[in-house]
């Protein structure tokens, strides 16, 4: 049992007037209290459970962690999580319920498994008390659970259907309504379809979502603290992995699910598909015939490097032996070992991550898939893989390619300069972005803007303003400007779906990315917004979603400008 002073917490109840907290408690035993684990512990208890009665003694549900009971001899006892159940708010929750002239039950206090608390006060195991005392019934979802799943699941659904990359739940306590929201082609967006949701049903739908968790710190969702987890979802007869990730803000928890296909192989995926252009295809099958060193994909939240890499990983011979340490495992490689990791958000060293880690150099490999290098743990993980020789594949969060080595040599992650400075310690750095595509069946001739137009930002621009803009990209690039393409606004049958009408006119997204191979020095023919401004003349991407994602034109011939009257020979954009 946990001292009680390392169990304090916060008051979430209103004392009641005159309540002697000095008043002594009846004694009890920890080591003695009565565990109740499953339903089936619960149906046989005598005396016999009837319900909770938060409402009763006005105290509000602590996220699952304890509550007064009625049982049907009339006494009240408590039922708690073994972290609480000696705790100070618990002793001042028997004192609260004496305070309303209750009497205790014998024993007072029980402990109770987090799922089997957090199912008894969010009403899930309402039941019969005939049937409880004669043990003829097991404890079963009450329509309210039932629900509650259900709604959690509609939002799935809409989410993968509509080829959403991550589901925001944002809740609001400070409001009677929250809000939920989609990652829908790099845009975060609210569809009418969720608007005016309930901040309590919400809070109530992420209780019980989380029970499915596996591998989350934490056996009850906890809207005071940061966790993670994953949990699996069916839709369309397919496995959805949802990757859970909550925030502790200051109105309530904020949720984000990212959604991945379980089923889907790597071996669907191409990097001709996702946008990756011919001579880049080149570099990268010229680099994959070498061997040892870190191929290296970097981007921002969101910029599909995981998926990237997983198609790298399909174009791998298969008498290479693959081991991935990925958390939690995003794609299903043709031939590979893959092994989730799951790591507590609150522990800066993890055995099992070090073990997987030594044995993995006894495992005969010869490539590394290692999903993410974002701590101190990962960063010597990386820097103990590539210099014993193997092949490693990983990502970072990096704004350039150029700059993922300063990423890797960050304080944050701590690999040493002097290591990454090593002959051989990169055979490839590769940064990409997702910029979203244009309806080829509705897509307009750029030259409409001269009619008068509005930015990205909502700006209202002038004929001569919008003139001027484009002009810029035509001398930039000594491209013909009647080769660049906008969205249409209005979208037509082709695009048109039940996604937010922010998304008319758009047809999926296309990888723009920039690669250095380090062997030939850090040098860079192509970058990533020069790679977008070559599609955007094939007509793929609107000109006006390139600023946002990298630098706006004007700067772009201000830095060209500035790089001449300095004789500096840089590379283009």
């Amino acid at each position: 049992m946990k001292n009680r002073s390392a169990l304090r917490a916060p008051w979430r109840w209103k004392r009641p007037v005159g309540l002697d907290l000095s008043e002594p408690l009846p004694q009890f035993d920890p080591s003695s209290v009565p565990v109740l684990a499953n339903p089936d512990d619960l149906a046989c208890l005598r005396p016999a459970f009837v319900r909770t009665l938060t409402t009763e003694l006005d105290i509000p549900v602590f996220d699952g962690r304890w509550a007064p009971v009625l049982f049907d001899n009339e006494t009240v006892g408590i039922f708690a999580v073994a972290e609480y159940v000696a705790s100070d708010p618990v002793d001042a929750l028997v004192r609260h319920v004496l305070e309303c002239g209750h009497v205790l039950a014998s024993p007072v206090r029980y402990v109770v498994s987090p799922s089997l608390l957090l199912s008894i006060v969010r009403g899930q195991s309402a039941v019969q008390s005939d049937a409880l005392r004669t043990g003829s019934m097991r404890p079963v979802p009450s329509h309210a659970g039932m629900e509650l799943a259900s709604a959690f699941q509609d939002i799935v659904v809409w989410g993968v259907r509509q080829g959403a990359s991550d589901i925001h739940l944002n809740v609001n306590a400070r409001n009677p309504e929250s809000e939920v929201r989609f990652s829908l082609s790099g845009r975060y967006l609210a569809p009418s379809r969720f608007h005016r949701i309930s901040t309590s049903m919400l809070q109530d739908m992420l209780g019980v979502a989380w029970m499915d968790v596996r591998g989350g710190n934490g056996a009850i969702f906890d809207p005071s603290i940061e966790q993670q987890g994953s949990l699996v979802r069916r839709v369309d007869d397919q496995d959805i992995l949802l990757r859970w990730s909550s925030l502790s803000a200051d109105a309530g928890p904020s949720v984000c699910l990212r959604i991945l296909h379980r089923d889907q192989p790597a071996g669907g995926l191409s990097l001709e598909r996702l946008g990756y252009l011919p001579d880049q295809l080149e570099v990268i099958e010229r680099v994959l015939r070498a061997e040892g060193g870190a191929i290296v994909f970097a981007g921002t939240v969101g910029s599909g490097k995981s998926t990237s890499l997983a198609a790298l990983m399909a174009r791998l011979p298969n008498h290479r032996k693959l081991i991935s340490l990925e958390d939690p495992v995003e794609y299903l490689i043709p031939g590979a070992i893959q092994v989730t990791l799951a790591r507590s958000l609150n522990v800066s060293a993890h055995d099992d991550f070090a073990a997987k880690l030594r044995t993995l150099k006894r495992s005969g490999m010869t490539d590394v898939l290692l999903g993410e290098v974002r701590d101190a743990e990962t960063g010597r993980a990386f820097m103990d893989l590539v210099g014993s020789g193997v092949n490693l594949y990983t990502t970072v969060h990096a704004p350039s390619a150029i700059a993922i080595p300063d990423r890797l040599a960050s304080d944050f992650i701590g690999v040493s300069r002097d290591f990454l400075a090593m002959r051989g310690a990169f055979r490839m750095l590769v940064y990409q972005a997702l910029l979203p595509v244009l309806c080829s069946h509705c897509a307009l001739p750029a030259m409409q803007l001269c009619q008068g137009s509005h930015t990205l930002q909502g700006r209202s621009m002038t004929s001569p303003w919008w003139g001027e803009w484009l002009a810029r990209i035509g001398a930039l690039y000594d491209e013909p400007l009647d080769r660049l393409k906008i969205r249409n606004p209005a979208g037509c049958a082709q695009c048109l779906s039940d996604q937010d009408p922010a998304l008319s006119g758009y047809r999926g997204r296309t990888v723009v990315a920039e690669i250095i191979e380090p062997v030939l020095g850090l040098h860079r023919d192509r970058s990533a917004m020069a790679c977008a401004v070559h599609k955007a003349f094939q007509g793929l991407i609107d000109p006006r979603d390139i600023e946002p994602r990298f630098h706006a034109f004007e700067t772009e011939h201000l830095r060209r400008t500035s790089t001449a009257a300095h004789g500096c020979n840089g590379s283009a954009a």
